[in-house]
């Protein structure tokens, strides 16, 4: 009998599993690591640095499907999606409930009611630009 392929499968299982078991929160660090990190970490153009509550606090009282929706068209010094065109609009909110909730918010995943406000948003935002 053949021990090794079967450890190897046992462990690629099991790192497979705890590796989506978070799959959203994952999601969210990684596209901050990958896009929103380059300004929010260092405050470039005046972006709100992860972390930093006082920055993040008038934006978090604004709401969930203002913020959302206006960061998604861009807004202020900040681009469209945060420079990556491909983002959804569910991949964007996650990455900014990530940002949010280590600056002192305690937002969750938005709920198919809440995306359909920020979509509804999202298309006010756009008329009025």
């Amino acid at each position: 009998m053949k021990i090794q392929p079967i450890i190897y499968l046992i462990l690629n299982l099991t790192l497979s599993q705890s590796a989506f078991a978070n799959e959203k929160d994952v999601s969210g660090v990684h596209i901050y690591n990958e896009v929103c990190s380059v300004c929010h970490s260092e405050g470039v153009a005046n972006a709100p640095k992860i972390g930093d509550q006082n920055a993040w606090k008038k934006l978090i009282i604004e709401g969930q499907v203002i913020i959302t929706a206006h960061g998604y068209v861009g807004v202020r010094a900040m681009p469209p999606k945060g420079g990556k065109e491909s983002l959804s609009i569910a991949q964007f909110a996650e990455v900014l409930n990530y940002m949010v909730n280590k600056s002192g918010g305690h937002w969750v995943s938005p709920s198919k009611s809440m995306l359909t406000e920020i979509n509804n948003e999202i298309a006010n935002r756009k008329k009025s630009q």
